[in-house]
């Protein structure tokens, strides 16, 4: 099939079922009446329970809101922590894992706790099972579900006026996990378990090779459920050292396609949950159009770089398939590399190191779009949003009114808190490469040199920065150095977004709603549409582009 059908059967099922799936998330987190009630409802009000009524019940301030994330996030982080570093004296390791270091052990803490899951470690020789059970896949729900809240958080804030709550934490999160996130994980694991893709408690096995004189490690274990809530709550970390590319993990080109559409089914979902649940759908639909055409064309740069590479000074007439599965070929693996950088995913089923310079070039800079284009469960959103706020800002200056959206007055304090949310992540890509440059002695962690070695610096450095996690395979991961400026790094630029976008929900929610009139701005025309375009590749433009002269675009000259 060409590539051509390829992305319009794609993108096509993907909008046709974002739309019931987005209306079935509003009325989760609207607090509605859904088909899952009779059967989960039981669960909800036992947690509810178990966690108290006032816990529960009561509507909480934007600080109340902001205390409730920090103070789960930091015990979801000792918990995790603590975990991995005994978990070579608990049950539930066939394989006799070790004990992770501090600083490995502080890194992939903090890695999944900020839906990051950067991983510096080998899922099949490093992590017990009741690590990738109880630690990782928990942390893949109850992160995703954090940065959903958050989400819902300032939709509250936009719909409500003259209020000082912006919901309840504890509700929303409990909600988004077992009414979203938990039936649609158990759906995709029963899809990829009928591929093949492993699910038990076996201990890995070790078997005489093929030419007699080496062992090969056959990795088993509980693959398949970590796997799905992986890719639906944008996590990406794998159950396996390689990843989607292993075959255990994605055995065949359906399973590649679940998995696929998986990684970016809650992110399209939530742009029309915004729409119904604002009622403005035109809203939804403008976030949309431009979320999928910078998508579609990331894809498109992606598949032509690397089907017309030049490689040594000879032209490859099959494309570049280093790296690449051949069951999946350059297609697939262009869309999973962009759909897993646009959202901030950082699953991988090719290895991007071995990309054209070009074609790796297109991922780094989606991460360092600031991972709004569809983006992490609920964070990538949110982010977008407040990129409209600041084109909003921004044509009120250039046409002289104060600047509007969703029927509130953006006033200064937004704007602070928006410019948070923007400039924190970027800020620690360019101090990150810094740092580790200059003190992170990079020569002896690199297996290459010049343009592409400070690629490798630069890409795992926004993907840090941006909660993503993939990386270019060529830089040593496990680093005393890397582990702990990496693990900082990620809570930072987790959290303090995170936070302004709670405070400035709260700030919303206390104004009054404007009236429309004649002179109102439209945000959903397509002349907003190409505005917000622009602004979102001006700052990552002006923001990266001497950084990427440096890497991807000197490498290019170099090799062509």
């Amino acid at each position: 099939m060409s590539f051509t059908w390829i992305m319009v059967l794609f993108f096509g099922f993907l909008l046709v079922t974002s739309l019931p799936v987005g209306l079935y998330i509003k009325k989760v987190m609207a607090n509605e009446t859904t088909f899952l009630d009779r059967f989960i409802g039981k669960i909800e009000n036992s947690i509810y329970q178990f966690l108290g009524k006032n816990a529960t019940t009561r509507e909480m301030t934007a600080k109340q809101y902001a205390k409730g994330v920090i103070g789960f996030s930091v015990a979801s982080f000792v918990f995790l922590f603590v975990l991995l570093l005994f978990q070579g004296y608990l049950p539930g390791n066939p394989n006799n894992v070790p004990n992770m270091s501090f600083s490995l052990a502080f890194n992939t803490a903090a890695s999944y706790v900020t839906n990051t899951n950067w991983q510096a470690y080998a899922g099949e020789t490093q992590a017990s099972y009741l690590v990738q059970m109880l630690g990782l896949t928990v942390q893949n729900f109850v992160s995703a579900a954090v940065g959903t809240s958050v989400l819902f958080a300032l939709l509250r804030g936009f719909k409500r006026k003259n209020a000082q709550t912006i919901g309840n934490f504890w509700q929303d999160m409990t909600r988004i996990t077992l009414y979203v996130l938990l039936p649609l994980s158990i759906i995709v694991t029963i899809l990829l378990m009928s591929q093949g893709v492993v699910q038990n408690l076996s201990a890995n096995l070790t078997i005489p090779s093929l030419d007699g004189g080496t062992e090969q490690l056959i990795p088993l274990g509980p693959g398949a459920s970590q796997i799905a809530i992986k890719q639906l709550g944008t996590n990406g970390g794998g159950f396996f050292g390689v990843n989607s590319a292993h075959p255990f993990e994605n055995p065949t080109v359906f399973s590649n396609l679940v998995e696929n559409y998986a990684i970016l089914i809650i992110p399209s979902a939530l742009i029309v949950a915004f729409g119904f649940f604002m009622k403005d759908l035109k809203q939804g639909r403008t976030i949309m159009v431009v979320s999928l055409l910078i998508l579609v064309l990331a894809t498109v740069g992606i598949f032509l770089s690397e089907m017309m590479p030049v490689m040594q000074d000879q032209l490859m007439a099959s494309g570049n398939m280093e790296g690449k599965e051949t069951r999946f070929g350059i297609i697939l693996s262009s869309l999973w590399a962009s759909s897993t950088t646009a959202v901030s995913n950082g699953s991988i089923n090719a290895m991007l190191d071995s990309f054209t310079p070009l074609g790796g070039l297109i991922p780094m800079f989606l991460m360092q779009l600031g991972e709004i284009i569809f983006g992490g469960a609920g964070s990538g959103l949110y982010g977008m949003i407040v990129f409209v706020i600041l084109t909003v800002f921004i044509a009120g200056l250039l046409v002289g009114r104060t600047p509007e959206y969703l029927r509130k007055k953006i006033d200064p304090y937004d704007m602070k808190m928006a410019c948070l949310v923007i400039l924190t992540p970027l800020m620690f890509v360019l101090l990150g490469s810094f740092a580790y440059i200059l003190l992170g002695n990079p020569t002896a962690s690199m297996t290459n040199t010049g343009p592409h070695g400070f690629s490798e610096i630069l890409y795992a450095f926004t993907s840090l920065a941006n909660n993503n996690g993939s990386a270019f395979a060529g830089l040593a991961g496990d680093t005393t150095f890397l582990n702990m400026i990496g693990g900082t790094i990620m809570m930072i630029t987790r959290f303090v977004p995170m936070f302004a976008v709670i405070f400035l929900a709260g700030n919303l929610a206390n104004k009054k709603q404007t009236s429309v009139s004649s002179g109102t701005l439209s945000t959903t025309n397509p002349t907003f549409m190409v505005m917000l375009i622009i602004v979102i590749f001006v700052i990552g433009a002006l923001s990266f582009f001497p950084a990427l002269a440096l890497g991807p675009v000197a490498e290019f000259f170099v090799t062509k």
